[in-house]
């Protein structure tokens, strides 16, 4: 009778259970890093209806885990209950087109209920390229993402004899200019570059053609000018031949570093240089920790964008008043762009509240005290991403690793450009050379 009376009661709280859990409404969102969760958190959160439970859905974008998992719970959602449906998911630039012109994706005006004005302050980059082919926008984010030099002081007072950002800029303002420096600073012992890529995106930003027209692969001269500027820096030791995302790469940022700058945006400040440039992880990020504060930034010799996390609606999601008022608030909303980018080191989306960051006395610890949004200003509002396709991803890293035999003089041109084309023809069998 007792193991009875105990199963009953076990089976009643179980049900209590089950009921408690049914009553929260979930909103699953599919992202690649804790970047957008951290915004979500602190700028959102206090937001959500006691009756929602958000669930984040974090796989690492190596070797294609992030879309592979996105891309099989994408075509379940209509085969799933309302509460294991996609509602929210993450894309980068690389790969965006993938899903804007796809049925995947709500339509942020006619389905989710954002207005033009509500958009009106983004930058029109940011949404150029999330427009479908139908002239549909189906993303929006809270960055934009236009890059420049970032330099590290110390070295630059060596180098150039001064680490103020006008006069550094203008020693760095072109491509003839930015060699010399790095020859001098060869000869000082130390690394204009880290490695192979660091200027890749420099150029690639810059191409006026896109990587695939019809099906015929394209190579831009700002890829072939890339490939001629590493080719010589790695034969003179101008770069420390280091890959991107490299322990060795980011031992450079360190105290004992000797690299003299690196290319990128604000996200890249914030979540790669930052943190790379402490000799203790675990105390404070100031000034005394490894090289923190001994950095600078300017604009180098070519603007660029590189990078973007966009926040898609996911078409079949039941939280679609939900999604609206997210995107209204975390991209949107001109203070909550003025608090991330103050708070956080993002450049917004948001014009009026970079132009608010640029004129105030916001201050980047990081960079020795610098406000360098005002160097960003310009650049943002030039950036033009009509060259993006949904190759850029593919052909990116085909190139990349296609060539570092090449500057390593392990192999001729003309075989490493064989070689990139049968990791990319392996990738996209229906494209030419």
């Amino acid at each position: 009778m007792k193991k009875i009376v105990s199963a009953a009661l076990a089976a009643a709280a179980l049900a209590s259970f089950v009921g408690c859990k049914q009553e929260k409404k979930s909103l699953n969102i599919y992202v690649w890093n804790e970047e957008f969760q951290s915004r979500f958190n602190t700028y959102y959160a206090s937001k959500l209806p006691e009756d929602v439970q958000v669930n984040w859905v974090i796989t690492p974008n190596q070797e294609g885990a992030y879309q592979n998992k996105l891309d099989e719970a994408l075509l379940r959602q209509n085969d799933v209950e309302p509460n294991e449906k996609v509602d929210l998911f993450l894309v980068e630039a690389d790969y965006a087109l993938k899903y804007v012109n796809s049925d995947f994706t709500l339509d942020v005006i006619n389905d989710i209920g954002i207005t033009k004005d509500d958009i009106k302050n983004q930058y029109k980059y940011t949404q150029d390229i999330m427009t479908d082919k139908n002239g549909n926008l189906k993303g929006l984010t809270w960055q934009a993402c236009p890059g420049g030099f970032i330099y590290r002081r110390s070295i630059a007072k060596d180098v150039l004899g001064t680490d103020d950002p006008t006069a550094v800029g203008e020693a760095l303002s072109d491509w003839e200019k930015f060699n010399a420096v790095a020859e001098k600073a060869k000869e000082l012992g130390y690394f204009m570059l880290s490695g192979y890529d660091d200027a890749f995106r420099v150029f690639s930003d810059n191409m006026k053609s896109p990587w695939v027209v019809g099906d015929k692969i394209v190579i831009d001269p700002q890829i072939e000018a890339w490939i001629a500027q590493t080719k010589d820096f790695t034969a003179k030791g101008y770069n420390n031949k280091a890959a991107l995302w490299s322990a060795e790469s980011t031992q450079g940022m360190g105290a004992k570093g000797k690299v003299f700058g690196y290319f990128g945006p604000a996200w890249f400040i914030d979540f790669i240089m930052a943190p790379g440039s402490l000799d203790d992880q675990k105390a404070p990020a100031q000034v005394g920790n490894g090289s923190y504060g001994d950095w600078a930034f300017c604009k180098g010799p070519q603007s660029f964008s590189w990078g973007g996390t966009w926040i898609c609606g996911a078409k079949g999601s039941d939280d679609v008043e939900l999604i609206r008022d997210i995107l209204k608030t975390l991209t949107c909303d001109d203070e909550v762009m003025f608090q991330i980018a103050k708070n956080a080191g993002d450049f917004t989306n948001n014009v009026p509240a970079m132009e608010k960051v640029a004129a105030s006395d916001y201050q980047n610890p990081f960079l020795g005290g610098q406000n360098h949004v005002k160097l960003f200003l310009d650049s943002a509002q030039s950036i033009d991403r009509s060259n993006i396709s949904m190759y850029d991803l593919g052909m990116s890293e085909k190139i990349q690793s296609a060539m570092k035999d090449y500057f390593d003089e392990k192999i001729t041109l003309e075989e490493a450009w064989n070689n990139f084309y049968t990791s990319v023809l392996e990738l996209y069998p229906k494209l030419k050379r």
